[in-house]
């Protein structure tokens, strides 16, 4: 309940305000306490809003009076909670119409030329105003509306503005029911107010975003190039090409995509004009890349990389290079032919090229990813040796990224597998030579990455896949290889810490296992070269050493037996079919087990009393119960193992008890059998 003194005063205020000679000053303070009429009534606000719509009409410039309406539009929507007539909405637009003539009128044009300003920019002056005020009354509007505005503007001679106007303020859907239309009414603007390049922009954003009727798309896009093309600047030009290449592409087929592609550099090619428009062409390619269907057909056009060279500046052309291959993502899954393969390895040698010392590590990263998918998605099916051919010529066009020499090495290897697959493990002479040529090509490509890390990985992956295709000398040589970089870990500890590195070497040592010994080096030679890169190296915490030689002395008592638990199947004999169990090698695995497990000894005396200590010679002791023959010197070894465990009180002395007991039961009962067997 407003009181009757709230109410004198408001009207008090009023009067006041009414009292204002001039009409601006009055309008303008009138419209900013529009809100106070709340306190009189709400037929009082409507009144007044109005009344001020019909008071605008005394403004005599007409620049001042669209602006003076749009902030009335403005004051008007923010009392429009309570107020559900906005019939002066729409009456405010139509008094702006009814005084259109006046933008034309012979004081305006003297004006104008004595501040020496073009119509056409003149009337650009109201088009904020104008499309805010229309919006306000568009955005829930009948059909009814923007068919009484077009019979509006056929009236005047010069609608130009009114035409943008409705184009920019009316949903996209209504306009592109009417396209044809509205083409026919920028045709008969008279008057040099918003130019036809700005109308046929503003059209081609409608259309593109909203889909006009399917008979009328090709009769639209007719007209409306003829006018674009026939555009002699190339600022203009550019301005419409932008939105309407996004309506060929959405609607129209390659052959009218390439045509206007054509058109588009006819127009900008000449003198250089490029240059200056590198950020619409920039938004050509991206409307292009993002909605087109087919990617291929894009590549194969014979207009599309001419368009992409027009990027002469280097930072411009990457990241539009960046763009087409990221687009290429989604659409492109598997590609052999020709000319879209060397399409493709032109944006990535652009995109690789761009790659310097000064290149940010997440744009290193993406450029690199990049890369990896395009290789991916290039597959010749089963032409197995135009597949390597392609990883050859990739090796050396993309030596500056270290994550697609990874790549290549995973897919040389996939490689060679699928060839295994298909010959099912029977390799003919030129499928041998071909798993060959595979494994070469990683062993060569292998040392070029610079990450220590990675090559390790891949020289590991690489031997298995060499093993599984009987390259013998291939795997042998990887093993060696990975043997050799064990060593440089040291140097880039922080790429590969400790907690990685142990589940590697163990890894490494059951490959081991079944690696047969190379006849030109001494028994064992592999897994020696690999037990002395692993005692020269540094190692952070005491008992990383004694973990992998726990795992070490598994390894060599799986390899004292006759038969192992797995192998590599057809045409690789491991060393329990090499040798046979034969005493030399026996006696030699029994050496290299002696001197690990002093090692291990020494280590565990290093360590010092405490739980680790304890629980590791635990773990050791097991394994002497388990692993070894029954002799004087493994039941001493047993007794100080045992005797290290039962340091620390924290253990369950039950639990040891029962383990202990079990130990000696199995010593007992694999020697008993030892026994038996040489009688």
């Amino acid at each position: 309940m407003v009181s009757d003194l709230t109410k004198e005063t408001c009207l008090n205020w009023f009067y006041k305000i009414a009292s204002i000679r001039e009409l601006v000053p009055r309008l303008y303070v009138e419209m900013a306490l529009i809100k106070s009429y709340y306190f009189l009534s709400l037929s009082e606000c409507q009144e007044a809003l109005r009344r001020m719509a019909h008071m605008i009409s005394g403004i005599g410039n007409p620049i001042v009076a669209v602006y003076a309406r749009c902030y009335l539009c403005r004051v008007g929507r923010g009392v429009s909670n309570r107020i559900k007539n906005k019939q002066y909405l729409l009456q405010n637009f139509h008094r702006f119409l009814n005084s259109y003539h006046h933008l034309f009128s012979s004081s305006v044009k003297a004006e104008l030329a004595q501040q020496k300003m073009s119509l056409s920019v003149y009337t650009t002056l109201f088009t904020p105003a104008l499309d805010y005020m229309l919006q306000t009354v568009a955005y829930d509007a009948s059909d009814a509306l923007i068919d009484d505005l077009s019979t509006q503007c056929k009236n005047h001679g010069n609608s130009s503005l009114i035409l943008n106007t409705m184009m920019s303020a009316f949903k996209p859907s209504c306009i592109s029911k009417r396209a044809l239309q509205f083409m026919e009414m920028m045709e008969q603007c008279l008057d040099q107010g918003i130019p036809l390049y700005s109308l046929l922009r503003t059209l081609g954003l409608c259309v593109s975003v909203a889909p006009p009727p399917l008979d009328h798309r090709r009769q639209i896009l007719n007209a409306a190039w003829r006018h674009i093309t026939a555009l002699k600047e190339v600022e203009e030009y550019v301005a419409c090409a932008e939105p309407w290449i996004l309506y060929v592409v959405k609607y129209f087929s390659h052959r009218e995509i390439n045509t206007i592609l054509a058109d588009i550099i006819e127009h900008v090619a000449p003198d250089r004009s490029y240059e200056q428009y590198y950020p619409q062409l920039k938004n050509v390619v991206e409307n292009i890349v993002l909605n087109i269907q087919d990617f291929e057909a894009l590549l194969v056009m014979d207009n599309f990389l001419p368009l992409i060279d027009l990027f002469q500046q280097e930072s411009i052309r990457v990241e539009v290079c960046k763009k087409i291959l990221l687009g290429s993502k989604s659409t492109v899954h598997l590609v052999n032919d020709a000319v879209v393969v060397n399409a493709l390895m032109f944006l990535c040698t652009t995109l690789h090229d761009s790659v310097n010392a000064l290149t940010p590590d997440d744009e290193y990263r993406q450029i690199g990813e990049i890369l990896c998918h395009v290789i991916k998605t290039i597959d010749y099916g089963r032409d197995f040796e135009q597949q390597l051919t392609f990883y050859v010529e990739a090796r050396g066009m993309f030596s500056n990224v270290d994550i697609v020499f990874v790549q290549l090495v995973q897919c040389v290897n996939a490689l060679s597998v699928k060839t295994r697959q298909i010959v099912k493990g029977l390799h003919t002479r030129k499928t041998g030579d071909f798993v060959r040529a595979c494994a070469a090509y990683c062993f060569i490509t292998i040392p070029s990455i610079k990450s220590v890390k990675h090559r390790l990985r891949l020289y590991l992956l690489s031997g298995q896949v060499a093993l599984f295709n009987q390259c013998l000398g291939q795997a042998d040589a990887c093993f060696k290889a990975a043997a050799t970089t064990l060593a440089e870990v040291q140097t880039d500890r922080s790429h590969f810490p400790e907690t990685e590195l142990i589940p590697y070497v163990k890894q490494f040592l059951s490959i081991l296992l079944v690696v047969p010994d190379n006849p030109d080096c001494s028994v064992l030679n592999l897994t020696r070269s690999v037990l002395n890169v692993l005692q020269g190296y540094t190692w952070e915490a005491n008992t990383s050493l004694i973990c992998i030689y726990l795992s070490v002395i598994d390894m060599l008592s799986v390899m004292a037996q006759e038969w192992y638990p797995y192998h590599i199947d057809k045409g690789v004999e491991s060393n329990d079919s090499l040798y046979g169990s034969d005493r030399k090698f026996i006696a030699e695995v029994n050496k290299i087990c002696s001197v690990v497990t002093g090692e291990l000894m020494a280590k565990l005396q290093a360590v010092g009393p405490c739980t680790k200590q304890s629980s590791l010679a635990m773990e050791l002791f097991v394994r002497v119960a388990v692993r070894n023959d029954l002799t004087s010197q493994t039941t001493v070894l047993a007794l100080n193992l045992w005797n290290l465990a039962v340091k620390d009180d924290s253990i369950d002395k039950k639990y040891l008890v029962a383990l202990f007991v079990t130990g000696l039961r199995v010593m007992l009962l694999v020697g008993n059998w030892e026994n038996f067997s040489r009688k």
